[in-house]
Parts: structure tokens; C-alpha cells; sequence
């Protein structure tokens, strides 16, 4: 029979009937039923019934569910199919589908009755088409890849402070440039935290410069790129209109593809996680300090494994090339150290 320990809850009626056949032998030896179904590890009313039900031969178990008295009519599981057949394209939903028939006064079911009952007709509903894909979009040909010449911008919200932070990053040596806490979102803070972090970079001079030179002067190279995604305040003539004034070109990420702006969400992916107690400020000053007090370690202790572990600052100021390289030569000589003494200790 396949039993191993107690006889589970569920078994078939051959199991069923092998079990009955022992009680039956132990019963002629001279054995009680209960002493029985106790050495086998079964409860005596199950053996009780179950010799009820052999005599009445039905030791197979019904089919689980039984005929509920709610279920549906034949007439109700036909409408359904036929609010697919003619909704299906349209709606592309169960629930939907659900409530157009109600609304139609064609059938009264709920969404999940409704997806049963396609189910178990094998009807799928047609998905939502695919969007044509979009080719990335490449960076100008102008632009070199080194620091502050590419940078991306963002914001994420606080719930509990009500406020949203903007933050720049340069996405080559990932250095957190500026931030601004404010309540709103609009082309006015871009414009804002953009100046900021041109004067925190020493560029105002250069847009100003650029500003007021004569307009015969021969074009110029743009200072930056500045890419983002396609928010409204990204996207906003008002900001479009400053960024041109600063000498700075927007590139803006493919719609429902952050990975275009990948540097930038792992940013505010990195804060939250790694300080997870910025989420839990209620007072806007105080997230306000705390975030520039957090952006200086940022930029200067926490090593960045993007850029080869040194600190965005490094990267910036150009020493990171330099503390790549010794640690490189540093790995060498100390490999070449303990090769030197490992033999020197086997020649002893």
C-alpha cells in the first residue's frame, strides 16, 4: 500500500479496502477493531466508516466541491463566453469584462468567477500590443568622457518631511554636485539647483563670460550634456529656455526605460538603501542638512565600486588613476613578497 507512520487524511479506496482487509484478519485473531487501527496508526471512526461505506460500496471519495447551491446556471457560463467573445479585443481584462457584463445587464458574476469560467474554457484574453521599440538615442559626438561633462538629474521624494530632492551627479566620476529640498517640482528649482551646481563647479564664470561675449564670436562647443528622464519639469520649455542660456544640452532617456539614465536611479536606489533613516525625517530642515552632510561623505569616504573603488571626489580631481595604480603595484609586490619568503622558508 505505500504507507509509511500514520495513514494520512486522504487516501484511495484501494488503500482504503487493504486496511480494512487487516483490521478484518487482526478482528478473526481474536483482536478488537480499536487495537487494530491503533497498531496501524489510524483512528478508530475512520475504520468505522469506512466499513460503513464498503458495505454500501462507495469507499471512493466524491469528487471534491460537491453541486453548491450558488454555483452558476448553464445560461450565466454561456453569457460570460459570449461577453468574451464580443468584448475580449476591447476590454482584454476579466475584470473588466466582469463589469461590462453587469453593465450590459447581461450576466451578474465577479471578476473571479468570471476568470474561471474562462479558464476553464481555455479562453485567454489578448494582452496589450507591443510598443515598437525605440533605438537609444547615442550621445553627441562632442562629448568626451570625462568629468564634468556629462551630468544626470533626478528627483525622489521624502513622504514623511513632504519634500522632493533634485539632485545632480556627474555620470563620470559620479560625484554628487548638488542638491536642492523643496516642496515642489517645477522648471523654477531646476533652474535653481542647476546654478548651484555650476557655481559649486566653477562654470558660472564660463556662462557668463559666454553671455556677454560679442555675438560675431566663432561658436563655441556646449559646456555640458545634461541627461535626464521625461518629466515634466525636465521636459518644460521654461527649463529648456535656462539650459540654453547655460550653454547646456539636454538628452532625454527613451519613455519607460530608466536604465538610459542607469547611473542616476542607482544613485537614489544607493541613498535610500544605505540610509534608510533619510526616509524617516519629518522636519525639511533637518533632511536638508542631513542630506548635504551625507553628500560630503559621499564624495569623499564612501568608495564607489563603479568607478574602481576610489571616492567620486578621487575620480573628479583626478587622483583615481594614480590609487588604482598603486593598489595594482602594492598587489604585486606583496604577492612577489610572500612568494619570496614562502620559498625561503622551504629552503631552511
Amino acid at each position: 500500500m505505500g504507507l509509511t507512520g500514520r495513514v494520512p487524511a486522504r487516501v484511495d479506496e484501494n488503500v482504503k479496502a487493504g486496511l480494512l482487509g487487516l483490521v478484518d484478519h487482526a478482528v478473526i485473531e481474536g483482536w478488537s477493531q480499536r487495537r487494530a487501527a491503533r497498531v496501524l496508526e489510524i483512528d478508530d471512526w475512520r475504520v468505522t466508516r469506512w466499513i460503513r461505506r464498503r458495505a454500501e460500496n462507495r469507499l471512493a471519495d466524491l469528487v471534491p466541491g460537491g453541486n453548491p447551491v450558488h454555483g452558476l446556471l448553464e445560461w450565466e457560463i454561456t453569457a460570460i463566453l459570449a461577453i468574451s467573445d464580443e468584448w475580449g479585443e476591447i476590454d482584454r481584462s476579466h475584470r473588466k469584462l466582469a463589469h461590462r457584463g453587469s453593465r450590459q445587464e447581461a450576466v451578474y458574476v465577479s471578476e473571479s468567477t468570471f476568470y474561471r469560467v474562462l479558464a476553464a474554457h481555455g479562453v485567454v484574453l489578448p494582452g496589450p500590443p507591443r510598443r515598437e521599440p525605440v533605438a537609444k538615442k547615442p550621445w553627441p559626438d562632442w562629448v568626451e568622457y570625462r568629468p564634468n561633462q556629462v551630468w544626470g538629474w533626478d528627483a525622489t521624494h521624502f513622504p514623511r518631511a513632504k519634500r522632493v530632492a533634485l539632485a545632480i551627479i556627474d555620470l563620470v566620476s559620479r560625484k554628487w554636485i548638488a542638491t536642492l529640498v523643496t516642496s515642489e517640482e517645477t522648471s523654477t528649482q531646476v533652474e535653481v539647483v542647476f546654478d548651484r551646481a555650476l557655481d559649486e563647479e566653477g562654470l558660472a564664470a564660463e556662462i557668463e563670460r559666454r553671455a556677454l561675449s560679442p555675438v560675431e564670436e566663432e561658436a563655441q562647443l556646449p559646456i555640458l550634456l545634461a541627461v535626464s528622464d521625461n518629466g515634466p519639469q525636465m521636459t518644460s520649455g521654461t527649463t529648456a529656455e535656462h539650459m540654453a542660456l547655460c550653454s547646456i544640452v539636454q538628452h532625454f532617456g527613451r519613455p519607460g526605460t530608466p536604465t538610459d539614465q542607469a547611473p542616476v536611479e542607482s544613485f537614489f536606489g544607493h541613498l535610500k538603501g544605505e540610509l534608510p533613516h533619510l526616509e524617516q525625517i519629518r522636519d525639511p530642515v533637518e533632511l536638508d542638512i542631513e542630506l548635504e552632510r551625507q553628500r560630503i561623505h559621499y564624495n569623499t569616504v564612501r568608495l564607489h565600486a563603479g568607478i574602481g573603488y576610489v571616492t567620486p571626489d578621487d575620480e573628479h580631481c583626478g587622483r583615481a588613476e594614480a590609487i588604482r595604480k598603486a593598489r595594482r603595484e602594492g598587489l604585486l609586490r606583496a604577492r612577489s613578497e610572500r612568494v619570496a619568503y614562502h620559498r625561503e622558508q622551504a629552503g631552511k
